[in-house]
């Protein structure tokens, strides 16, 4: 059954402006890639391995750099003030901190210790941060259980919920999630899901979601993004984004006819002038 939940509020929290990325000083990876992440909701960026989704991430965190990339064109602003050339750490501080794809993790640390170095930019005494454990806990249960236990002996569903505990430790305004999906099993990944449902939920958090489970993101998101070859192809609510043909027949499987690309659908010719 699809998520009837009301839309959040309107107000824009994180806004991308027309980006470039380039890697190595040649490569252009991101082609004018424009979004709006509304406050307290969940926004999914979609497509294909390569599209450009972890790019778009690492772009808005500032995590570029460490890879030789960089923003050549466009703005990034949250909250109302550009950000993009803050360094990661000032970012955190600011609210918004990535979840990266892979499941990070210290993996000599125990679960608890890991979860414990996400407050480590915080200033607001033991308590508070032993109280937000707390509260970690209360949304993954499973990690009170292993939290004396190795992380890297744990399960990539754990490490997962190690990762995303991690992030809510540093009281985030506004996490960006990267690929909560891949390599789990599907009866995890709707339990990854609803977890990130009950936080932005139940604490408020932002979400921008970058996935290639288009069936499941779209289940759990207000709105999307489309990416393909580093561009934005379709935007829209998740109800419109589900209920598009192109998008079932494409990304949700609900065709026999196979085609490979938005290319071969046209009513994309329609919206080539987005590619232009």
């Amino acid at each position: 059954m699809f998520d009837d939940r009301p839309s959040p509020r309107t107000d824009t929290l994180l806004e991308v402006n027309n980006i470039e990325v380039i890697y190595n000083h040649v490569i252009l990876v991101l082609k004018g890639v424009s979004l709006q992440v509304p406050k307290g909701g969940v926004t999914a960026l979609l497509g294909g391995n390569g599209a450009g989704k972890t790019t778009t991430l690492k772009a808005i965190s500032n995590l570029l750099r460490s890879e030789r990339g960089e923003v050549t064109k466009g703005a990034i602003l949250y909250r109302g003030e550009r950000v993009q050339d803050l360094d990661p750490a000032t970012l955190v501080r600011r609210g918004v901190i990535q979840v990266m794809e892979g499941r990070h993790c210290f993996e000599h640390l125990t679960v608890e210790e890991n979860l414990l170095t996400g407050a480590y930019t915080r200033k607001d005494g033991r308590a508070a941060v032993m109280e937000d454990l707390e509260m970690v806990y209360t949304y993954f249960p499973r990690l009170r259980e292993r939290r004396k236990s190795q992380a890297g002996y744990t399960s990539g569903g754990e490490q997962q919920m190690v990762a995303m505990g991690r992030a809510l430790m540093s009281r985030p305004e506004m996490i960006l999630l990267d690929e909560p999906s891949m390599g789990l099993a599907p009866q995890l990944v709707e339990q990854i899901f609803e977890i990130v449902r009950a936080v932005n939920e139940g604490e408020g958090v932002t979400f921008l979601l970058a996935e290639q489970n288009t069936n499941v993101a779209l289940r759990y998101a207000h709105t999307g993004y489309i990416l393909e070859s580093g561009r934005v192809v379709m935007e829209g609510t998740a109800q419109e984004l589900r209920e598009n043909p192109d998008v079932k027949e494409f990304y949700l499987g609900m065709s026999d006819k196979g085609r490979k690309s938005f290319r071969d659908v046209r009513s994309y010719r329609r919206r080539k002038r987005w590619l232009a």
